[in-house]
């Protein structure tokens, strides 16, 4: 899978999560496949609000562009490109939702062939047991402890902010975690920024906020 594929995907998940957020609130229901639609140029979204009455949107996915929340709200979103050369100190793939396999591969991937900046801690914490398994039978944990990378146990790690991993006062983090209020990974001075696997991974590498299309190509 290229990075391009690796990005769609990626945003076609981060625009499914959004659509649910609002769909909550809004009090309506939705249905779609993100699964049968990343190589599509478009997704179709089916809204049915509690009368019944139902409502298609048809989104363009090359409209879309990767996003990061800041502190310390998960809604408090900004596009990658607008925040792109932030400092970080650490690095989190992990938590209940977004320690799957399926991030897991995406780190692998984009690290095979590359190494984890200097002063960068990067965590990578399997969901569960059978991911770790998993993620040990298919060399996703080889090759990114080879680039540099620390794998932990399964646990909720820096996402919970009470074991392994947490951040100390004045340091950033960018984490696949689903939460970023103040404290909430650590110090309570601390600042925590929400991405997707992919953006982490190459935060991690360039050791700043960043797009893995920002990366350089890997030399041979």
């Amino acid at each position: 899978m290229t990075n391009k594929s690796v990005k769609k995907k990626n945003l076609i998940w981060a625009l499914v999560a959004l659509v649910a957020v609002v769909a909550i609130f809004a009090g309506v229901y939705f249905a779609t496949r993100p699964d049968t639609a990343a190589g599509a140029k478009h997704i179709t979204v089916t809204v049915v609000h509690k009368d019944a009455t139902e409502r298609v949107v048809e989104i363009d996915l090359s409209t879309l562009e990767s996003t990061v929340a800041l502190p310390h709200l998960p809604s408090n979103t900004r596009t990658v490109r607008e925040v792109a050369g932030m400092h970080i100190d650490q690095v989190v793939i992990g938590s209940c939702t977004n320690g799957r396999i399926s991030d897991l591969r995406i780190a692998a991937q984009i690290l095979k062939g590359r190494k984890v900046a200097d002063k960068v801690r990067f965590l990578v914490v399997p969901a569960s047991a059978e991911i770790y398994r998993q993620a040990l039978e298919e060399g996703i944990l080889r090759t990114v402890m080879e680039a540099g990378a620390i794998v932990m146990n399964p646990n909720c790690s820096v996402c919970w902010g009470s074991c392994q991993g947490v951040i100390g006062e004045g340091e950033t983090l960018i984490s696949t975690g689903t939460r970023n209020f103040k404290g909430r990974a650590g110090h309570p001075g601390s600042f925590v920024y929400l991405a997707s696997a992919e953006t982490v991974t190459a935060s991690a590498i360039l050791g700043e906020i960043a797009t893995a299309g920002q990366l350089p190509p890997v030399e041979g």
